[in-house]
């Protein structure tokens, strides 16, 4: 086992449809996130939102797990809310057709969101096999882009287990994942407004922003010996984050806690996802982010993330 990897436990009495073979690596919401009262009423929220829309088709959902796997749903939502005409049978009633069905609805959901491979947190399978994560996280989308009026509830968030299978058994991840932004009005505006405003009215000034932000990274993390070049990239890990958020607040990251040399995405991830816990505890943090956006070199995230520990500590070292 490597320095600081996640231990490898023992999961017994999985269900047959999550018989995990080797080097497979699915990702489920904790038992206990599934009582989250938020998360009830996101779902509540999504199932009012679909009715309502589709209640002249007299389509009624009763429940996102059950009413929404084999496509159906999603056909007749993507058609009414878009304008859309989707070449997909109106019924399919085989696997077979009904994963081609949501093939076609995902690369249509997809091209209409434009979003890139790499953003994309659903996936025919996962929505075939009632993946209520993913279900959830294309809905979202779906409302977001078709009625962003939609007054969906904020900061929605689930503790998610991620499973893989090794050659030394199961080994399990956890972490905490948004499903909805924080849409709470609030006296000022959040950070990740800020840069929403700075990528949308003023994009020329980004790089200006890059250069400030890089010019702090490397005073402090010069003290390490390390120097940073490349904001995009060099993130991306986890790793510079983590030790620049060690070196500002003035404490040292036990490295069993984190992966020194990562060399899977999702050990980069497991980087993030403690970076961004310790952020948020500190009270640094006031807008959720995915950590998988950061790993994917997502620059919005990456900035916002700098932007919290350089709003803090700018003055520090002076």
């Amino acid at each position: 086992m490597e320095l600081g990897s996640p231990e490898f436990v023992a999961v017994h009495q999985l269900p047959p449809e999550d018989d995990i073979v080797l080097g497979e690596k699915r990702k489920y919401i904790k038992p206990g996130s599934r009582n989250d009262p938020k998360l009830d009423a996101l779902q509540m929220c999504l199932i009012e939102w679909i009715n309502t829309t589709l209640q002249h088709e007299h389509i009624v959902v009763r429940s996102l797990e059950q009413d929404l796997y084999d496509g159906l749903v999603l056909h007749h939502l993507l058609e009414k809310l878009g304008s859309l005409t989707l070449e997909v049978e109106k019924l399919a009633m085989t696997e077979m057709k009904q994963r081609l069905q949501l093939t076609v609805i995902l690369e249509t959901v997809d091209k209409c969101l434009k979003l890139e491979e790499s953003e994309l947190k659903w996936s025919v399978d996962a929505i075939l096999k009632k993946d209520l994560l993913s279900t959830l996280h294309l809905l979202v989308a779906i409302a977001e882009h078709f009625q962003p009026e939609l007054a969906l509830p904020p900061n929605v968030k689930v503790e998610t287990v991620s499973i893989e299978r090794t050659s030394n058994g199961l080994r399990t991840e956890n972490a905490v994942e948004f499903i909805t932004k924080n849409r709470e009005p609030e006296e000022n505006s959040s950070k990740a407004e800020i840069f929403d405003e700075l990528l949308k009215h003023a994009p020329e000034k980004l790089d200006a922003v890059k250069e400030v932000l890089l010019k702090f990274v490397n005073k402090h993390v010069g003290k390490l010996g390390l120097n940073v070049k490349d904001i995009n990239t060099q993130f991306a890990d986890g790793v510079i984050l983590l030790l620049l958020i060690g070196q500002l607040q003035g404490y040292f990251l036990n490295l069993g806690e984190f992966f020194l040399n990562p060399s899977s995405s999702s050990e980069m991830i497991h980087n993030v996802n403690l970076a961004v816990e310790l952020l948020m505890n500190d009270g640094l943090l006031d807008t959720p982010i995915n950590p998988e956006d950061v790993v994917n070199q997502d620059v919005n995230a990456t900035l916002l993330l700098l932007y919290c520990l350089f709003s803090k500590f700018k003055t520090k070292g002076k």
